[in-house]
Order: structure tokens, then C-alpha cells, then sequence
């Protein structure tokens, strides 16, 4: 079998639109906003480009961990689907460019005042004298730039080499368990790597330091449980969408089943960290933690906090609990879309309250810069997954995922 997938002309016409409304929109909105002489303005056209440049490159990065863990699992059940992770993974160093750029253009570009009144209104630490000395060990532009860069660097090369162990395993003798073998030994690595990254220190760089007082130990856990969600609910729309299109035959409802089950079970576990770290830091009412909260539950940011929570637990745990729910297309699909949206929100108010504590906005320049990252979604991970069979013909375990039963 060596199916193809050719893109449609629909997806292809539909991605290059949501790319040029992205691009019109941050011309527009570097003449509005950043015209602007309201600081507001311009925190505004900044804080944006953070939230979906990190959101968009931490979901096509769990891509990766996901491949990892499976393979360290020997798990059986991605392998009918486990092109589309590929080609997602593939594609992180897309994202990372962009949101290196972005951070970058943040961290060292965006300063308003002169002379001794410098300062930056979204990573505050970046002058000395806003932060506490003990901080400034870790706060400081030498570990941004080096943790970003290596961060950025790794997290692509191990998008890349699981692309292309995979690849190369079509052409290699059948039965041959070699680059198998290959690909647990470097899904070890890669764990490793995302263990000290994802799950540690760059959440703390990249989002925690736009609040730089306040600080949560699990707030790494935290990012990880939404963005890994938001990785499984993406996967599922591929997967459902090359269904539609006559693609992977060999996926059926039980690995729909699969893919739903950890949306599910993800949304639990993301509700649970909430929960640990909402209940813990508001019982303690010590006043430099609960600000964190403080400025999202009570004032302009209320209805966002609770949205958040009724999107991303309430509507899972009513919608998915049950296992035909999970195996129904169109359901899952529903709470897949449902899901990416709930935690982009997740992440806009994790970033927006410190540099716009007074008002928020959602409207024409949110929507089209997010319009614009899913266009780019779209467009690079659909030509990855027309450069290759969607079949991993040569797969050792490609008979279990067959028979497979969820």
C-alpha cells in the first residue's frame, strides 16, 4: 500500500487566504497599534504575537513528544496515523523561527521611555532594576537568548529526525528493526530534552516572566497539559480530515476512540494541575502570589477565567465521558475545534492581564493573527504530508495498529 495524499485545491486556496489576512493584519496593525501613542496600543500588537507564536510552536511541538512517548511505549495504535504527527513535528522549526523573531523583537525592541525611566511593559526584567537581584541570575537577556535559541534548535532537529528515521525505514530490508530500535534511543533523548524545556524552563522564560514577581512551580506542568490537549485535538483533525478525503484507510473508530480518549483524559488532567495550583496559591492569600489570579478573576478578565474553565473542563467532561461520544466523528471533531480555541484562550489569559491590566480585546487583530497561524498550520503541514505515503508501509508494528482494539 503507498497511499498518497494530494493536497485540494479548497485546502490549499483556503490556507494562502488566512495567511494573507494574517499578514494584512500585522501591517494594519503595526500602523494602528503601534502608531498609536496609547502604550496600551502597543503592548497590544506585542502581547498577541507572543501568545500565538509560543501556543502555535508548543502544539506542533508536543507532536514530537508525542511520537517520542509512543515509541518508547511500543504502542501499536499511532502507527495508522503517525504520518500526521510527523508532519506536524516536522514543521516545528517553521514555528520556532517565527517565534524567535517575535521574542526577540519583544524582549530587546519594545522599550518605552528615556533616559533612567526605561522600561519594557511586557518582559520587565529586561532592566536590571525592575526585578530583585536574586531573580536577575535567571531573568536576564544572556538566558533568554541561550535558552530560547537552544530550545528553539533542539525541539526542530528532533522534528526533523523523527521524520526522517521514519522515512528511511520504507527503504530498509522488511523486518528490519534497526532504525525501530533507532527511534526508541532517540525518543529517550528527546524526553530528556523536553523534560528540561517544556516541563521546567522555557515556560518560565517565554510566558511566567511577562508577570516576573510571581512565580509557580507548576506552572511548566500547567502549559504542558494544555498545549498537549491542543497536540491531540490537532492530530484528530488531520486525521478526520484525510478520512473525508478517501486518505488512511487503515484508521477506523477505534483509533478515533484513542485520539479521544486522551483529549478527554488530558482535559482531566489539566483541570487537576488548574485546580493544584489555583486552590494552593489562593488558600495561602499571600498577597505576591494571588495577584497572579487576582487580576484575572475579579475585573475586566472574569468572564475569559471562567470561560476558560467551562471550555476546557466543563464541556470535555459532559461531552466526552462516554465512549461512543469519543468513537462519533462528528463529536470529536466538535470538541477537537472546540478544545484548540478553548486553549488558545487558555494561553491569552495567561499573557495579556500584566501588560493589559485595565481592558482586553478580542476582536479584528486577535482573530486575524490567529487566522494567519492557522493558515501557516495548514499550509506547511499539509505539503509535509503530500511529500510521503501516508502508510508506513515498512513499520514493525504496522499489523498491530491494524488489528488494533482501543
Amino acid at each position: 500500500m503507498n497511499e498518497r495524499f494530494e493536497i485540494p485545491a479548497r485546502l490549499r486556496n483556503t490556507s494562502l487566504a488566512l495567511m494573507a489576512i494574517g499578514i494584512i493584519t500585522l501591517i494594519a496593525g503595526a500602523v494602528v497599534l503601534l502608531g498609536s501613542n496609547d502604550v496600551f496600543d502597543k503592548s497590544r500588537f506585542w502581547t498577541s504575537l507572543v501568545q500565538d507564536s509560543v501556543f502555535f510552536l508548543m502544539i506542533t511541538t508536543v507532536s514530537v513528544f508525542i511520537q517520542a512517548g509512543a515509541s518508547l511505549a511500543q504502542g501499536a495504535w499511532i502507527v495508522a496515523y503517525k504520518r500526521v504527527p510527523e508532519a506536524i513535528g516536522a514543521n516545528v522549526w517553521v514555528f520556532g523561527v517565527i517565534a524567535a523573531i517575535v521574542l526577540f523583537a519583544v524582549a530587546f525592541t519594545y522599550n518605552i521611555g528615556t533616559g533612567d525611566t526605561v522600561h519594557n511593559p511586557i518582559y520587565t526584567w529586561m532592566h536590571p532594576d525592575t526585578i530583585e537581584k536574586k531573580k536577575s541570575v535567571f531573568l536576564n537577556p544572556g538566558m533568554f537568548v541561550g535558552f530560547t535559541l537552544v530550545t528553539i534548535g533542539l525541539w526542530s532537529f528532533f522534528g526533523y529526525k523523527f521524520r526522517s528515521i521514519s522515512l528511511a525505514q520504507e527503504k530498509a530490508p522488511k523486518n528490519s528493526t534497526k532504525l525501530y530500535w533507532s527511534m526508541v534511543t532517540w525518543s529517550g533523548v528527546f524526553l530528556l530534552v523536553y523534560t528540561l524545556s517544556q516541563m521546567s524552563t522555557t515556560p518560565w522564560l517565554w510566558l511566567m516572566s511577562i508577570q516576573a514577581h510571581w512565580f509557580s512551580t507548576m506552572f511548566s506542568w500547567y502549559t504542558f497539559a494544555s498545549v498537549f490537549v491542543s497536540g491531540m485535538a490537532l492530530i484528530l483533525l488531520w486525521v478526520v480530515y484525510l478520512k473525508n478525503q478517501g486518505n488512511l484507510e487503515l484508521v477506523n473508530k477505534e483509533h478515533v476512540h484513542d485520539l479521544g480518549k486522551f483529549m478527554f483524559a488530558f482535559s482531566i488532567f489539566w483541570t487537576y494541575v488548574w485546580f493544584d495550583q489555583y486552590m494552593l496559591i489562593w488558600y495561602a492569600n499571600e498577597p505576591e502570589e494571588t495577584i497572579f489570579f487576582k487580576i484575572r478573576q475579579q475585573g475586566p478578565y472574569s468572564m475569559i477565567f471562567y470561560a476558560n474553565i467551562i471550555i476546557n473542563f466543563v464541556m470535555p467532561i459532559l461531552i466526552l465521558m462516554t465512549a461512543p461520544s469519543k468513537r462519533n466523528y462528528f463529536t470529536v471533531t466538535f470538541m477537537a475545534m472546540t478544545l484548540l480555541f478553548g486553549h488558545w484562550i487558555d494561553f491569552y489569559q495567561i499573557v495579556m492581564p500584566n501588560p493589559m491590566k485595565d481592558h482586553w480585546h478580542i476582536n479584528w487583530y486577535e482573530i486575524g493573527i490567529l487566522a494567519g497561524f492557522i493558515g501557516t498550520m495548514m499550509f506547511v503541514v499539509s505539503r509535509t504530508l503530500a511529500k510521503a505515503s501516508l502508510v508506513p508501509v515498512n513499520n514493525v508494528l504496522l499489523k498491530e495498529a491494524v488489528i488494533h482494539r482501543s
